[in-house]
């Protein structure tokens, strides 16, 4: 089953990028989760994390930098059977991408969002993100990062996300732990996941997170929002676990209504041409 998901193909990281590991991770999921290549669909933006789905057996789609949460979109209202995964870096989400990332979550799709957070652009050389430590310097920012780093799990919570977790792709099992309860979570599910640039960020190793963050105790109500933020609000110690969650919320394709009465995904129903041609009449 796991080489359903592997190809025998050379992958264009660096050694010891994080990215390896979260690799490992995803399709050890979907394998234990006993999923089928032919019902996963992985989207995926630009830079090294939008290299994803080229290592993996399954459907995917490469979309536009900063975009690729409204292809994810459009596949799970097109076809809510399939398990839709959306994965991209912390620049391509948070900076390219950062109103398609707010309005995502309050579509609220069933889609499994994760955002591979190194903390730099890796792809272009080690420009800081929108999640650089302030201070941090680059060959661009010579001075330091001058703005607040951008706290996607805070922003989720804010906006009543219905899943939010963060990750260190150290931990391989724990990681997977939170991934699958993403997976199976019905609703918009983010997952920060923190996995170092060993090339162009030398400050957030895999030492430091070490160092620098915990896993939440089973006293963590995840249901509390209140409690939830104060959480994800703490930059000194990175909470790793799931901070937050609001089963409560109708999805997406709930709430646009054209499954209530059939269950069909779109490509599946019949074409009625006499309410096409009544469409197209409209705009005469």
């Amino acid at each position: 089953m796991s080489d359903n998901f592997d190809k025998d193909v050379k992958i264009h990281w660096c050694p010891g990028c994080g990215n390896y590991s979260a690799l490992r991770i995803v399709k050890e999921s979907l394998t234990e989760l006993k999923f089928e290549p032919k019902d996963i669909v992985i989207v995926s933006g630009i830079g090294q994390a939008g290299k994803f789905p080229h290592f993996m057996t399954a459907n995917f789609y490469n979309g536009l930098h900063g975009r690729y949460l409204s292809t994810a979109l459009g596949v799970k209202a097109a076809n809510p059977n399939l398990e839709v995964i959306a994965i991209s870096g912390d620049g391509c989400t948070l900076s390219e991408g950062g109103n398609h990332f707010l309005h995502t979550i309050r579509y609220n799709p069933n889609i499994t969002n994760l955002i591979s957070n190194n903390s730099v652009y890796g792809l272009t050389k080690g420009q800081a993100s929108p999640t650089s430590m302030l201070g941090f310097k680059t060959k661009v920012q010579t001075f330091g990062v001058i703005n607040e780093p951008f706290n996607s799990p805070a922003v989720a919570i804010s906006l009543n996300a219905s899943f939010v977790a963060r990750a260190f792709v150290g931990d391989i099992e724990e990681t997977k732990n939170i991934l699958k309860q993403a997976i199976q979570h019905k609703g918009y599910a983010l997952i920060d996941m923190l996995s170092p640039c060993v090339s162009f960020n030398k400050v957030n190793t895999f030492k430091w997170y070490k160092e620098n963050s915990y896993y939440l105790e089973d006293s963590h109500n995840p249901l509390d929002q209140s409690e939830a933020m104060k959480v994800a609000l703490n930059l000194r110690k990175l909470a790793l676990g799931v901070i937050y969650k609001n089963p409560s919320r109708p999805t997406y394709e709930e709430n646009i209504q054209i499954y209530n009465s059939d269950s069909r995904p779109l490509f599946a129903r019949d074409l009625d041409k006499n309410k096409l041609e009544k469409l197209v009449n409209t705009f005469r």
